[in-house]
């Protein structure tokens, strides 16, 4: 250990005769550790928020859909030349339309969507958030959300009817199974039928609205959206998943920025105690700056013990609020002691997700945060004349 680290240790743990010094420290050091908790807690919670939302989106839909205005004939051709394009792992014909759905006397209106069972397993989840039935249409059945089953109050078993141009009067439909994707929207206003059934529902002359594809990985999909245009020329317009909610992808993005930029203030204003507090210790060591000078000290030894001061009241303050906000963070995430309404956020619990460069990057902004504020009072500190300190002693 050298002597100017030894020194910056001595001045920070002794007792002094100003307490009310001493007392700044500790608040600064407090302060620094209450706001990288936060940043760490509330940056999980984003991040969490974010991965989640996502997985629910590619969860129920396909990570990129081939789709036309005028329709696209189904043939086994079409979803040859979509499979054997690079990446692509799975495909599979879909009808989307809207309807009414009606159950006694209450009717909502329903985004309906046709689907292959055996192929619609390989490119979505679906399958997987059927929470009673099952993704069976038997001769003439529907698949809806837990919502919406909900607020009709139907179970699997119960018939319902369902309203389209095609059927004014309405089609009976009974319910084979019903799923929660953890998405409100979704869960309330989905509606899931056999591709055939559907075109008859629809009257859509065999056709189907497109295609929905499944890549390899689902945030690399601009490459294989290229690829596949280029396969398929002018049979439809190619969209991925992320061109569908750009909008909702932005403005988490923009929230997240935000967020980090409004909660490192409250490092930067425990930063500002850092100084204030070496500021007061420079005045208290006078003397000690004076001696330390004339027995051969130079300005940037000078300087470099009452940085390494502020240096270590940022880091002690980083690592307690660093533990302090991961485990904060793993009892959040562990327990959901936090619920949220799913009509307003998509999701019923606070998600939290921590990553290690986001970590990474709060922990050495305070630090840096630190350090600066360092910079004015140590040098101030090193330029101290010793005979002008040791004057009056």
């Amino acid at each position: 250990m050298n002597w100017q680290l030894s020194v910056s240790l001595r001045y920070l743990t002794s007792k002094r005769k100003e307490k009310f010094i001493s007392l700044i420290s500790i608040i600064s050091i407090l302060g620094v550790a209450l706001g990288v908790a936060a940043l760490i807690i509330v940056i999980g919670v984003m991040s969490g928020f974010d991965n989640d939302l996502k997985d629910k989106i590619i969860g129920t839909n396909s990570h990129i859909v081939v789709e036309s205005d005028y329709g696209i004939a189904p043939s086994d051709d079409l979803l040859n030349t979509v499979t054997g394009t690079e990446h692509v792992m799975a495909a599979s014909f879909y009808l989307s339309g809207q309807a009414l759905i009606r159950r006694d006397d209450n009717v909502t209106g329903v985004m309906v969507r046709g689907i292959v069972p055996g192929r619609e397993r390989e490119v979505t989840k679906i399958a997987s958030y059927i929470t009673a039935g099952s993704l069976d249409f038997g001769q003439d059945g529907v698949v809806i959300g837990s919502e919406l089953a909900q607020k009709l109050n139907l179970h699997v078993g119960d018939e319902v009817s369902m309203v389209s141009p095609a059927f004014v009067k309405g089609k009976a439909f009974k319910v084979y199974g019903i799923f929660t994707s953890g998405m409100y929207d979704y869960d309330a206003n989905l509606v899931y039928l056999d591709l055939a059934k559907a075109q008859e529902f629809f009257a859509s002359k065999d056709l189907a609205t497109g295609i929905a594809v499944k890549v390899d990985d689902a945030f690399n999909v601009g490459a294989v959206k290229i690829g596949l245009q280029s396969q398929l020329g002018r049979i439809g317009s190619v969209r991925t998943w992320m061109d569908h909610n750009k909008n909702l992808l932005a403005a988490l993005k923009l929230e997240k920025t935000v967020m980090f930029l409004i909660l490192t203030l409250i490092v930067m204003v425990a930063c500002f105690n850092i100084a204030s507090t070496l500021i007061m210790t420079v005045l208290e060591k006078t003397k000690d700056i004076g001696i330390l000078k004339a027995i051969g000290a130079s300005s940037s030894d000078v300087m470099a013990v009452f940085a390494m001061q502020g240096g270590l009241i940022g880091f002690i303050g980083t690592a307690l609020g660093t533990g302090m906000g991961v485990l904060l963070a793993w009892l959040l995430k562990t327990y959901q002691f936090v619920k949220l309404p799913k009509d307003i956020y998509y999701i019923d619990r606070l998600p939290v997700r921590l990553e290690m460069h986001d970590i990474l990057i709060i922990v050495l902004s305070s630090l840096l945060i630190s350090l600066v504020a360092t910079i004015y009072p140590s040098y101030q500190a090193s330029r101290l004349d010793p005979v002008e300190a040791l004057r009056y002693e």
